[in-house]
């Protein structure tokens, strides 16, 4: 090491040094390197570029199963009811009347909105049982590519129970002569 360039204490640190071309320059030492090193390959093996992209087309689905819920399933299941539009179900907590959730949430009355709660629910168990159905389907492929185990490569040794190479004639821990074994069994 060169005694110009002593070393720092501390993990954040550096020194400047003179190098062979007598340019002086700044060397990082100590922990802050070794992150960033373990941040730059991480972030190139493409897992932060699989997650951006897993939460942007996970938003979209969300769009699309909240306008699916709000826009085509509640209508007609709150026309099966009588009419009923969910979104619209609250109870006020106040001693006011009001005819809609708009005009209590505007007169800032508190209201306990269980119908937009039920929408909430609807769209989580059509997003969870969509996801499920993901899921599934991944594992079948993991499953069918999933290979028969390799065939051994060592026995037991009869006469002491010591693992050989599976071509073994003569045992090297008890020296026992051993027929060749022609099966790939163990």
């Amino acid at each position: 090491m060169n005694r110009a360039c002593p070393r720092s204490k501390s993990i954040f640190a550096g020194r400047f040094c003179y190098n062979e071309s007598r340019t002086l320059t700044f060397v990082l030492e100590g922990l802050f390197p070794i992150v960033f090193k373990e941040f730059r390959e991480f972030a190139v093996k493409g897992n932060i570029i699989d997650l951006a992209i897993g939460v942007v087309v996970g938003a979209a689905f969300g769009k699309i199963v909240t306008s699916f819920t709000n826009d085509i399933l509640m209508p007609p299941i709150g026309l099966l009811l009588g009419k009923v539009d969910f979104s619209n179900l609250f109870l006020n907590l106040s001693s006011t009347s009001y005819a809609t959730l708009t005009e209590a949430k505007n007169a800032g009355a508190p209201t306990l909105n269980y119908g937009l709660f039920l929408n909430n629910v609807l769209d989580f168990l059509i997003i969870s049982f969509s996801i499920f159905l993901v899921v599934r389907q991944l594992n079948k492929l993991k499953r069918k590519k999933e290979e028969l185990p390799a065939d051994p490569t060592t026995k037991e040794c009869p006469h002491c129970i010591e693992q050989i190479p599976i071509q073994a004639t003569k045992c090297k821990y008890c020296t026992s002569s051993l027929e060749p074994q022609t099966s790939t069994e163990p």
